[in-house]
């Protein structure tokens, strides 16, 4: 089997993305790749990757995306294999609006487990298609800004660039205790 592997630049860094046939199979951001590469082998064992420019478009839809066309990522078709549930959760994702955000706790309501929302963030946590399945507009149930695979500084940026009106106290990480009142804390775990 053939992949098709492209490389785009964005503000928050190079971005991969693989196409199989005319479906995305994967995105990740270039510093994560190993877990990208480790995830294609584990779905499409014996695979090979060859590099083509704009697979089906998805590379012009995402340089859209980062362009300031929010929902030029909406059409796109995925194949983001997983299991059965993580599915589920993944379908839902995508049907969370470009400039709005949901709790693990609501996603979990959404699909029909209301006591599910840890079982939500591992399944969105392990999203092989970032940005195109959204998992980064999924936050805390108190609107704290909470993990994501390619850095909470990445986040906060979709988000914002999404329009998502972002509460400064809201999305900053907890203090350090063993910091002093004196040190400066320097954005996402500087």
């Amino acid at each position: 089997m053939e992949l098709d592997i492209d490389v785009i630049e964005s503000e928050i860094g190079p971005l991969a993305l693989v196409a199989r046939g005319a479906v995305l199979c994967a995105v990740e951001f270039e510093d994560c790749r190993e877990r990208m590469l480790s995830s294609l082998e584990l779905r499409y064992r014996g695979a090979t990757l060859h590099e083509r420019r704009d697979p089906c478009g998805f590379s012009g839809r995402l340089e859209a995306y980062f362009g300031g066309e929010i929902d030029a990522l909406e059409e796109i078709p995925v194949e983001p294999a997983g299991t059965p549930f993580q599915r589920l959760v993944w379908s839902a994702l995508r049907k969370i609006a470009p400039g709005t955000t949901s709790s693990y706790g609501q996603l979990a309501a959404t699909i029909g487990r209301p006591g599910a929302a840890r079982a939500v963030g591992l399944a969105n946590g392990s999203n092989p298609i970032g940005l195109v399945i959204p998992c980064h507009r999924v936050i805390g149930a108190d609107g704290s800004l909470t993990g994501y695979a390619g850095g909470l500084h990445r986040k906060r940026w979709l988000l914002a660039h999404e329009g998502v009106a972002i509460d400064d106290d809201r999305f900053r990480p907890p203090q350090d205790p063993t910091r002093s009142a004196s040190q400066p804390m320097l954005p996402f775990g500087g």
